[in-house]
């Protein structure tokens, strides 16, 4: 079932992250379905958050979408390559964000390996920001784009995920943000 408005609308970033372990992500490109299921997210906190693009109220041609209503693919591209695709929550004007920085591939696996250029997958090839939304087939130029559409989306599948099956830590390439760096927002699950 694809997880509605209601889900993202809520005020709690650091909450819905680690609701969003076990979900799944899914686009749909053309004539082609591919997913995964959620392994690793971190969360953003947008205003009052150091690490996030939105932090001290920043606005720009790339963060207004941040500023969106809960339910809005917030898409950017890093170091000029590869394309990062978070999740905006909150209401309108509360730039709050998750980054999902990991999958274990579900449908459409010939295609998403297709698309990472690689022939069998390995530990790492759905491992990484960057590698889910180039597996997935997520361009930075779909930014903006509604959760709730058709192009991509998430299901929550009915996986369960014990709390103790979540790890919790630092998020990563975030030193820049100072005691912001240590906040524990980054979720985890080994195995799904």
């Amino acid at each position: 079932m694809k997880l509605n408005e209601l889900f993202y609308m809520r005020d709690d970033v650091v909450q819905i992250s680690r609701e969003l372990l076990g979900k799944v992500l899914v686009t749909r490109f053309g004539n082609k379905i591919t997913s995964g299921i959620i392994t690793e997210t971190e969360a953003y906190k947008g205003i009052i958050d150091k690490a996030s693009h939105a932090y001290n109220n920043r606005r720009t041609s790339r963060t207004e979408i941040m500023y969106r209503k809960g339910g809005t693919a917030y898409i950017y591209l890093c170091y000029g390559v590869h394309s990062l695709f978070n999740v905006v929550t909150n209401k309108e004007n509360i730039p709050h964000a998750v980054l999902i920085r990991s999958i274990v591939p579900e449908k459409g696996i010939k295609v998403m390996l297709d698309r990472r250029g690689v022939k069998a997958a390995g530990k790492k090839t759905f491992s990484g920001p960057g590698s889910v939304s180039q597996s997935l087939g997520i361009h930075y130029s779909d930014t903006g784009a509604s959760l709730t559409g058709n192009k991509i989306w998430i299901e929550d599948a009915g996986n369960h995920i014990a709390p103790w099956q979540i790890k919790v830590s630092r998020r990563i390439g975030v030193d820049y943000a100072g005691k912001d760096a240590l906040l524990p927002y980054r979720f985890f699950i080994d195995t799904v």
